[in-house]
């Protein structure tokens, strides 16, 4: 009844084919009682549409009992490499504040899509606040952008290697995962 994550974790290895090159499986503190998390590797967009074991990995925790969508803490957390956001450092800046600049002018319509409620928005999540404007140069919007590094923010930046997106809840659905990954494509 998802309360052995130690059981759910030996199942996830012992029945996904090749689970050690595709995931990892951690505790969070952010987790409630016996949650998991289960970190994906490093893979391509069309892996992750058409090869990634998402129906056997969901299928396995749904069996043993656990729950991602209907949970107070549960999260859909999608990191991006910067690498393929420019091929400079300045444009990958560029770029990062571009999508902190499209979450704030569309942050209704994005919460609508990420199925959280505000309390678990405002704790997890927060709206980027950038105060960007339109005679700022591309200097001032990076710079602001930059400053940006609380956390629990829509767009983590506290990864070298990657953004992370945390606004989107949980869920074993398999088409809300690849929605997801499909919309941050």
């Amino acid at each position: 009844d998802g309360n052995d994550r130690g059981e759910l974790a030996d199942d996830l290895f012992s029945e996904v084919d090749n689970a050690d090159d595709l995931f990892k499986c951690k505790t969070d503190g952010s987790l409630s009682d016996e949650g998991l998390e289960i970190v994906t590797y490093p893979c391509s967009f069309g892996y992750m549409m058409h090869e990634y074991p998402f129906d056997e990995i969901a299928a396995i925790a749904v069996r043993n009992g656990y729950r991602s969508h209907d949970t107070r803490t549960c999260g859909l957390h999608v990191h991006v490499s910067r690498a393929g956001l420019g091929e400079t450092e300045t444009e990958q800046d560029l770029t990062v504040a571009k999508l902190m600049i499209l979450f704030d002018r569309f942050w209704d319509k994005l919460v609508k899509f990420s199925r959280r409620d505000i309390t678990q928005i405002e704790q997890w999540a927060k709206k980027p606040d950038l105060s960007i404007y339109e005679d700022d140069d591309d200097n001032i919007v990076v710079s602001k952008s930059k400053e940006y590094r609380d956390r629990y923010q829509a767009i983590n930046l506290h990864n070298e290697q990657t953004i992370e997106f945390r606004l989107f809840r949980g869920t074993l659905k398999v088409s809300t995962i690849k929605a997801t990954i499909q919309f941050l494509e």
